[in-house]
């Protein structure tokens, strides 16, 4: 027995060791090939400074039918552009360098023709985009920048007209077929349709530890494009944002731990960077902040609730809550067929098994801190299948910290001092978590 205990042993050290290099590899920063016309995409963290001097985005409308649909955009400069179609659910994604969308509100939100709705943001530093939820398969019969003219500014115009599936598919590249990865498509230009690999944020490179403090990875959820929950002029992308840069200033204020933020700006970063992140990282723990909504035929609920990983949902609202924020990545039109198992499943059940036991742990100090500070869903700790905390060995929590959809939460999460009370309870719970699993599982990572 004690020979076979050896074996595992060796076999386990190694699977780590095979692991780590194919992960490694696999967390490099993409060479994709940037927007149309070759400029470079800013790192991850590049503030978003300049601003002002990017492309300005002040109209867009749809016109047409349901055989033939006419997007346009207003702009102040002519810019380069990348069209092309998803399926299942059937997209098209448009990709443009930074623009500043002074767009009205609501706009996007009522399709027309072909075009259910369209939605827009920033998806990386440097890069905007733009998804059309459509009503059935489209080919993209024209695309093309205007120069201003006759009273007009410059204008960014696609065409869509329907096909079926058939010629969707055939549409094609065939390496694209059944799948369905993003290509471009302009049916005036056949040169043009050539497969386009998934657009990935760069991930941090891995840190040598010479800092013995433990790291804290803080997680604001979807960002850029993907807005999160909205109510009252909300959005849930910027009240979480706000909430981890206090949290990530109330840790750092401590000194005893070193933090990183997957995002600090209006950033989209696909979920499985952000588990890439903490993992390069060698993060000791992972927390991501979101804040939910209810649709009203739901009825109401109040207050903040944890969330651990599993495979099967605690109840039917952990259930629904992780099967929203899994599709942060489809929001963004982020092509999920080819991503890799980084990991054997064997390895993944080895180091699930402490890092679950972790995460519950945290978790749990973490309800008693904040019930007695902040207002706690009556069910305050659950369980679902969220993508965002799969990293097999970093404890990973995610936060809900409130309902948008309920005035009393969305006023508190509007407010300074709330926030003030929720990030303490939060920092008191990470200092109780390190010091219990320093005295009992030795140093953190």
């Amino acid at each position: 027995m004690a020979s076979r205990a050896n074996h595992l042993v060796f076999l386990g050290c190694g699977l780590l060791c095979t692991a780590a290099l194919v992960f490694a590899v696999a967390s490099a920063p993409s060479a994709a090939e940037g927007p149309q016309g070759g400029a470079s995409t800013p790192a991850a963290s590049a503030p978003a400074a300049n601003a002002p001097n990017f492309p300005v985005a002040s109209g867009a409308r749809l016109a047409g039918d349901d055989k033939q649909t006419r997007f346009i955009l207003d702009l102040d400069r002519k810019i380069e552009f990348r069209a092309f179609p998803l399926a299942d659910p059937y997209r098209v994604v448009v990709d443009i360098p930074q623009v500043n969308f002074q767009l009205a509100a609501g706009t996007g939100s009522a399709g027309r023709g072909l075009v259910k709705a369209f939605r827009y943001g920033l998806v990386m530093p440097g890069g905007s985009r733009i998804v059309f939820d459509l009503a059935g398969p489209v080919k993209i019969a024209n695309s093309y920048v205007l120069d201003a003219a006759n009273g007009q500014p410059p204008r960014l115009v696609l065409d869509f007209e329907a096909v079926d599936r058939t010629a969707f598919v055939q549409s094609l590249a065939p390496e694209s077929r059944p799948e369905l990865k993003p290509a471009i498509s302009d049916a005036n230009t056949s040169s043009n349709t050539v497969t386009v690999p998934p657009i990935t944020t760069a991930v941090l490179p891995p840190v040598a530890v010479t800092d013995p403090r433990p790291l804290i990875v803080i997680d604001p959820g979807h960002g850029g494009i993907d807005n999160g929950t909205q109510s009252g002029g909300e959005t849930e992308k910027n009240l979480v944002l706000g909430f981890g840069l206090a949290l990530r200033d109330r840790i750092e204020k401590s000194g005893k731990y070193r933090v990183v933020m997957t995002r600090s700006d209006d950033t989209f970063i696909p979920l499985n960077d952000r588990v890439k992140i903490a993992r390069t990282q060698s993060a000791a723990l992972f927390v991501s902040i979101h804040a939910d909504a209810l649709p009203r035929r739901e009825g109401d609920a109040q207050g903040a609730t944890i969330y651990t990983v599993s495979d099967k949902a605690s109840d039917a609202e952990a259930e629904r809550l992780a099967e929203a924020e899994n599709k942060a990545d489809a929001i963004a039109g982020v092509n999920l067929t080819d991503e890799p198992t980084e990991v054997a499943d064997i390895l993944i059940d080895l180091a699930q098994r402490e890092t679950k036991t972790f995460s519950n742990r945290f978790a749990r100090l973490l309800m008693d801190e904040m019930k007695t500070s902040v207002r706690m869903h009556k069910h305050p700790l659950k369980s679902a299948g969220f993508r965002v905390l799969k990293a097999p060995d970093v404890p990973s929590v995610l936060v809900e910290i409130g309902y948008v959809s309920n005035k009393g939460d969305l006023e508190h999460l509007v407010s300074e001092s709330w926030r003030n009370k929720a990030v303490g309870a939060m920092a008191q719970a990470i200092d109780a978590f390190f010091a219990k699993r320093l005295a009992t599982a030795g140093p953190a990572k």
